[in-house]
């Protein structure tokens, strides 16, 4: 590690962020995995195992998977390396609210003495963290404090956009985290739904009878907040739905002109509850 690395803040996130790994490298940011276990087997995010390897499995697997937190421990072991590393350490958690994530970090980071801590209730999940990440890493290289590398990502944060078109509701259903969405779409688990984080809180915002009228309504929401001249930032999500979210990224690129285009899959701790089939967009506004 060179003193210009110790000299400035670490960036880190957890795997439900799933940055593609190019940009993980570039920015110099750090992930912590979450847990997923399925018939008596459990893995590392993003690290034992990989989505399309994942999402296989879910589509044979009789067991249905659960997610967990990285412990209290994990966190403390990561914070301590790189407090001798860095001078400071950023992190930007899945939301509070469905997670346990936040709070374990917050633990650690109360045993770890050596450099400031902060940590982000980022809550939402996905390249709405991964934005706010590689925000707080470019200011992190230019040699910026704790504080502005924090305000760095909570300005994304507070303008950025997530969104999801579900292909269906059953593993939101099964995994018991359809929550408030069961409100708005009763026991129509038919419907291809528009979900967003609300405060938090999964929250579907639309509800139609087709894909193609769901991501019609996708569109419209992104037009709602750009103008004429903007700069917009925009990530394509899916789980196990390539070529849907190919098509999804031409016809944004054609009808926005983004100067920026991410594509990456969805993490697997998400995608366990999303379902295979789901489509989503993250952006935000300059």
């Amino acid at each position: 590690m060179t003193e210009q690395a110790r000299s400035r803040v670490a960036v880190v996130v957890d795997s439900s962020a799933y940055l593609p790994p190019e940009i993980v490298q570039e920015h110099d940011i750090h992930v912590i995995p979450l847990l997923l276990m399925m018939g008596g087997k459990s893995w590392l995010d993003g690290v034992d195992i990989d989505p399309p390897a994942f999402y296989e499995l879910l589509r044979t697997s009789a067991d249905f998977p659960t997610t967990s937190q990285p412990n209290v421990a994990a966190f403390e072991e990561l914070f301590h390396r790189l407090a001798g590393e860095y001078s400071g350490i950023l992190f930007i958690a899945i939301s509070a609210k469905p997670s346990g994530t936040f709070a374990s970090a917050q633990t650690a980071a109360a045993y770890v003495a050596e450099v400031p801590i902060e940590i982000i209730d980022s809550q939402g999940t996905s390249m709405l963290i991964g934005y706010a990440a590689m925000a707080a890493a470019r200011v992190a290289a230019a040699g910026a404090s704790l504080a502005e590398v924090a305000d760095a990502a909570r300005s994304i944060l507070a303008k950025g956009h997530l969104y999801f078109v579900l292909g269906t509701l059953e593993y939101l259903h099964r995994g018991g985290r359809i929550g408030s969405v069961s409100k708005l779409l009763g026991s129509a688990l038919d419907l291809k739904p528009i979900l967003s984080f609300e405060d938090g809180v999964i929250k579907a915002i639309a509800k139609v009878r087709t894909r193609r009228k769901a991501l019609e309504r996708v569109y419209d929401l992104i037009a709602d907040s750009v103008w004429q001249g903007c700069r917009l930032h925009v990530s394509v999500i899916n789980v196990a739905a390539p070529q849907e979210a190919a098509a999804f990224r031409d016809a944004l690129v054609e009808r926005f002109h983004p100067v920026e285009v991410i594509e990456t899959e969805t993490s697997p701790a998400i995608g366990a509850h999303a379902g295979p089939g789901t489509v989503g967009v993250a952006f935000y506004v300059e």
